[in-house]
């Protein structure tokens, strides 16, 4: 049985306050949504289609594959319940992987501890069914298993994205106080715009809100700007899933002929970031960038 073509339960986490944003995404996506909670929604898909999700999701931090629920009153029992989990079905003998946590549980007073034991299992399993010990470590540019545990229920995830979606990948200069890329996103969608009329950010900084709107309106995903993803190091992966869903970013990027947006700060140094920060996101040519007063920003008559 292949994840990549099985479907299980899915949990896509994002910021506070983003899941109505995160929730239409998704459903825009063709997906149907089960449950939405403050930080996130469920659903049911394959890894194959987490492919989809990662690429085109604006909104969400994590795709996170369910691959087990538990009761685990300490640690000592995660580590039992993990350790019998088929692993070497889906990590490749010869990988790397990483652990990460959300944990709630009065027996433990540090989620690095959690991690450790997950990690412990797991090796632990691959060693005793290979023969070989996996590399490990904090970096998640490998294979990335996470652990949700709050009082005595549990859940083993793997989470598909590595890195957090929240951060859209083009942003080579943050600036003194960066917005977050998924949080400018939900803010531009919240606004309701509609794409074609006159964009107007006043005190830039980085450049990220003009960027996210031009990366709106010209339907450029955040899949664009990222080439390395967690679903990329499990047994099974068929590149060539991933490599049509790419293309599909490509295709989907439209032109908005006479599309204004105007970025303005008083700091000359943050328009030098936010022109370098687009043009890495592929829209200088979209946005104008000008220092001056706020008061003196140009907002077009109609």
């Amino acid at each position: 049985m292949s994840l990549y073509t099985t479907k299980g339960p899915v949990t896509i986490t994002c910021n506070k306050r983003l899941t109505p944003f995160l929730e239409q995404e998704v459903k825009d996506l063709g997906f149907n949504v089960e449950e939405t909670f403050v930080t996130g929604v469920r659903l049911n898909a394959t890894l194959n289609e987490c492919i989809r999700l990662n690429l085109n999701l604006r909104c969400g931090s994590q795709v996170l594959y369910s691959l087990k629920q538990f009761e685990a009153l300490d640690a000592d029992e995660i580590y039992n319940q993990l350790h019998t989990f088929p692993w070497e079905t889906i990590l490749p003998e010869d990988g790397y992987f990483s652990t990460t946590s959300n944990v709630q549980n009065d027996t433990i007073n540090n989620g690095m501890f959690a991690n450790l034991r997950v990690k412990d299992a797991v090796v632990d399993r691959l060693r005793e069914k290979t023969g070989k010990r996996p590399s490990t470590g904090a970096e998640l540019s490998g294979a990335v298993i996470h652990l949700f545990w709050k009082n005595d229920n549990a859940e083993i995830f793997i989470d598909t994205s590595g890195d957090s979606l929240a951060r859209h990948g083009y942003r080579k200069i943050p600036g003194r106080a960066p917005m977050l890329e998924a949080l400018a996103a939900a803010t531009i969608l919240a606004a309701r715009w509609d794409r074609q009329s006159p964009f107007i950010n006043p005190m830039c900084g980085s450049g990220t809100v003009a960027i996210e709107a031009a990366l709106i309106a010209t339907n450029s995903r955040p899949g664009l700007f990222r080439n390395n993803y967690a679903f990329m190091h499990l047994q099974g992966f068929d590149e060539a899933v991933y490599l049509e869903e790419r293309g599909l970013l490509e295709k989907q990027i439209r032109e908005v002929p006479g599309l204004r947006i105007i970025a303005t700060d008083l700091s000359d140094i943050a328009i030098v970031n936010a022109h370098k920060n687009a043009k890495a996101a592929g829209v200088e040519d979209i946005i104008e960038f000008k220092v001056c007063d706020f008061a003196r920003t140009e907002v077009p008559e109609d």
